[in-house]
């Protein structure tokens, strides 16, 4: 048996790829019908380890094929391509309150895929494996450019895709943890759009004068967009996660200067009082925060703070004044915004306004609240610090595991499509 187990051969086609492309994995010269556990691992860039694992039986011919064959246990069960993937999860012994999130998208994601006898659950990195292949995984693809935007006091990053252009824009907004967060915007980039990641809480006009960034500022990180060269000035749409979507949507409903040709919101809501300043509205939350109940793990459960605004319309944007295509993606285990809530209320009030023809929902049955690109780990809890927090907590998302994986593959693709249709299509 040792023998023959020396003559087992691993795969991984492609091995270098965008990292919502699939992969194929294939284990072969393995004896017949016996358990093989195929291994996934990933040293992040702040050092912590990541694992995945599955456990199969090889075929008659002594193969195993992950896009085939069912896992029969391990982080993932069941005809899963990409589970290795999806189902990372911090190696046993590392902190609490881990979240993967790459940091510098110029250099690769890289993963070692690996192939063990028997099934294993842990103890792999004291193991020989019987074979094992290394594995890239990129946001941006060839030919991307990554340029640093400072103009205007803006803290951002422009991303522009490989060739000539003009290409379609999309600013992309996260949410209210602040920071210049990259990922997002390479990886849409990487299909075709100039995309400008922007911080909007946390760049150097706020750490010199301690307030919150206006809507003069997002109004002039659109401007620079839609003025640059290789954009077009009059296709160019936002992208808001969380916190990101009541800026897009308040911005798209009353700024004379931004005007989307389309947007996308994830997992937000229209909670945002158009008559106050961005910082009155930060310090409304902070005086609220202690409305934000905690479960027995100590986690955090933020949108309990938001559900008795939601009422109030004097805290509501006006969804019929939005103009432009909306999507609407929503995790309905979402934990820390009332996503579902807000979204049942901004359709019944573009009804009543004639606008509802503009707006497509996407709705994901536990799904959380960090609906990221296809094939990111899910975290139903994490270490988190938002700009209202004076430290850093353990946040609930929500969210189970196999449901927030198909919703993240499903809208990925759907959004992409939708901004392709209103973007490139709108000839």
């Amino acid at each position: 048996m040792e023998a023959k187990h020396r003559a087992v051969q691993l795969s991984v086609h492609p091995s270098r790829g965008l990292v919502d492309e699939k992969f194929v994995i294939t284990v072969q010269n393995a004896p017949p019908g016996v358990r093989l556990t195929v291994h996934a691992f990933h040293r992040c860039e702040d050092g912590h380890g990541w694992e995945s694992f599955a456990h199969y039986v090889s075929d008659t011919g002594g193969a195993i094929d992950v896009s085939r064959d069912a896992s029969l246990g391990g982080t993932y069960s069941g005809v899963e391509q990409m589970g290795l993937m999806w189902s990372l999860r911090p190696v046993p012994g590392s902190e609490p309150g881990l979240r993967l999130r790459k940091k510098n998208v110029e250099t690769p994601m890289e993963f070692t895929i690996s192939v063990h006898g028997g099934y294993l659950t842990e103890g792999f990195m004291d193991r020989v494996a019987l074979a094992s292949h290394a594995v890239e995984r990129w946001y941006m693809a060839p030919g991307v450019r990554r340029i640093p935007v400072t103009k205007d006091q803006l803290s951002a990053t422009l991303f522009l895709p490989s060739g000539p252009g003009p290409f379609p824009g999309i600013l992309d907004l996260w949410g209210g943890g602040g920071q210049l967060l990259e990922y997002r915007a390479a990886l849409l980039a990487s299909h075709g759009f100039a995309s400008l990641a922007l911080d909007y809480l946390t760049p150097k006009i706020v750490q010199e004068t301690d307030k919150i960034v206006n809507e003069s500022y997002i109004e002039n990180a659109f401007g620079v967009l839609q003025q640059h060269p290789q954009v077009l000035a009059d296709r160019v749409a936002m992208l808001g996660l969380s916190f990101g979507c009541s800026i897009t949507l308040k911005m798209a409903a009353y700024s004379d200067v931004v005007k989307p040709t389309c947007a996308v919101c994830i997992n937000g809501c229209h909670v945002q009082d158009v008559n106050r300043k961005q910082e009155e509205i930060i310090a409304f939350f902070r005086q609220h925060k202690d409305k934000i109940q905690v479960n027995e793990k100590n986690q955090r459960i933020m949108k309990t703070m938001l559900l008795p605004i939601t009422a109030d319309p004097a805290f509501k944007v006006d969804m019929g004044r939005v103009r432009c295509p909306l999507l609407l993606v929503v995790g309905e285990d979402d934990q820390n915004w009332p996503a579902s809530e807000s979204a049942r209320d901004m359709k019944e009030m573009m009804e009543r306004a004639g606008n509802s023809h503009l707006l497509t929902i996407l709705s994901y049955p536990d799904a959380g609240h960090l609906i990221e690109p296809p094939y990111s780990p899910h975290s139903r809890a994490s270490y988190f610090r938002s700009v209202t927090a004076i430290r850093t907590v353990t946040t609930l998302w929500g969210g189970e595991c196999v449901a927030h994986a198909v919703a993240q593959q499903d809208s990925w693709k759907k959004m992409l499509s939708f901004l392709h249709q209103h973007l490139y299509a709108a000839d």
